[in-house]
């Protein structure tokens, strides 16, 4: 299906730019993820390849913290940037709520507000990551760990950060999907062999002869476990909740009745990726202070909060996909707004009135449907960490679902762009024949 949709769209030219736009970016920032930062010896990070932050850095960023490369950062300053801003315009800031009223001049504002914000957030992330991790690691991290050191190795991995966010905008602007996803979806492909390669030495290379068939029914039970994902993960994604809409003024030709489709996960993938992004930010920058002070119990528990591999941190860890799930979907879907336009096209729910009643009507089935929405992210997300705690399971494991999430989501979504376009040019092609 997908293959037939994508040789459908690769005959139009317009999405052939597109699609050869996005992998020349894609292609740009893999080659940056290889280019490690000056002064630091990457090889050090592999006696920390089981830390819980570790990996969740490496997801957000892309795969780029597994070599400390110049965008080792990735997006995950941006994205908390931009969980900030969307904060503060829900009546804490008012200069923020009013350039949120302001249409696209108030957009670019709020952009600009974002960009200032992630550019603080990413200097001091730097910092925190560089120095929590050169304590942590038995072999320096930092080659010569001076203050002008951290600060010029602050300034690189921010400018990384920056770069790459702006890459993730042109392929928004300019090229094929979301930038972010975009971005993440590439690092996520791109780590795929090295998982499977180190499955494969923990469960067959490193086992004695009689513990092999334990490994194929381990490696037979984990393949069962990512379709079963994949087919559940798939069919919430893609399914929708069917308003059913009236019309009460018809232009000619037009249909009496028709349904607002919403999806079921309204929110998507991005809570998990905001949920991911905040979760790996507070860790790192506690990395650092745990570096100088080693027995301050109030950092071993924020540290443990913040940590996925513990039961408190798992609970955080789901709280903030729930949370995030239902501030994003109506976020995405705005009841108010909603309301509004069914009113001025003449249309309404049967058996609700319009205004305030239709308001209300979609504020409450949100929060239904951000209820099943968040609880199916929240599990998809922890029952592989719970698995890899439970039965001590290889920690490439641990947030597989969360990939798995990632993967899925951007490829439904991009399937459906590439549909758009098809769609659009037979819309195109049917006015010219008029």
């Amino acid at each position: 299906m997908f293959l037939k949709i994508l040789k459908e769209a690769l005959k139009l030219k317009n999405v052939r730019r597109k699609i050869i736009f996005t992998l020349f970016i894609i292609f740009v920032f893999r080659l940056g993820t290889h280019i490690t930062v000056p002064g630091i010896n990457a090889k050090s990070l592999e006696q920390l390849a089981d830390l819980p932050f570790l990996n969740l850095l490496n997801l957000v960023s892309g795969n780029a913290m597994s070599s400390f490369s110049v965008f080792a950062l990735g997006v995950s300053p941006y994205i908390t940037a931009s969980i900030i801003v969307q904060l503060l315009q829900m009546d804490i800031l008012p200069q923020f709520v009013e350039w949120g009223k302001q249409g696209e001049v108030g957009r670019r504002k709020l952009n600009q507000a974002t960009r200032y914000i992630s550019l603080v957030l990413a200097f001091i992330q730097s910092i925190g990551i560089t120095a929590g991790f050169n304590a942590l690691s038995s072999v320096q991290l930092v080659t010569t760990p001076t203050w002008q050191t951290y600060v010029i190795i602050g300034i690189i991995l921010t400018s990384g950060s920056m770069i790459v966010t702006w890459l993730g905008e042109q392929i928004s602007d300019k090229g094929f999907g979301n930038g972010v996803s975009m971005i993440i979806f590439s690092g996520i492909i791109a780590s795929i062999p090295g998982a499977i390669s180190s499955i494969h030495e923990d469960y067959f290379v490193n086992v004695k002869s009689s513990e092999l068939t334990n490994s194929w029914i381990f490696v037979g039970l984990l393949l069962l476990a990512v379709l079963l994902i994949v087919f559940f993960t798939t069919f919430v994604q893609q399914a929708e909740y069917k308003i059913p809409i009236q019309y009460t003024k018809l232009a000619q030709g037009a249909p009496t009745s028709s349904y607002l489709p919403l999806k079921v996960n309204p929110a998507g993938v991005i809570p998990v990726i905001f949920a991911s992004s905040i979760t790996a930010a507070p860790s790192s920058i506690l990395a650092f202070f745990q570096s100088s002070h080693h027995d301050v119990p109030w950092l071993n528990t924020l540290q443990n909060l913040f940590s996925y591999q513990t039961p408190a941190g798992m609970g955080i860890y789901a709280l903030l996909i729930i949370l995030f799930s239902f501030f994003y979907t109506f976020v995405q879907v705005n009841p108010e707004k909603t309301a509004e336009n069914l009113q001025k096209n003449g249309s309404y729910i049967p058996r609700v009135r319009p205004g305030r009643e239709t308001e209300a009507y979609m504020s409450s089935l949100l929060k239904k449907l951000a209820t099943v929405g968040s609880v199916f992210l929240a599990l998809i997300s922890l029952i592989p960490i719970v698995a890899q705690q439970v039965f001590d399971l290889t920690s490439t494991v641990a947030l597989g679902g969360t990939s798995l999430l990632i993967l899925i989501s951007t490829g439904i979504d991009s399937m459906k762009q590439l549909e758009g376009y098809l769609l659009k040019k037979k819309y195109v092609g049917f006015m010219n024949t008029k």
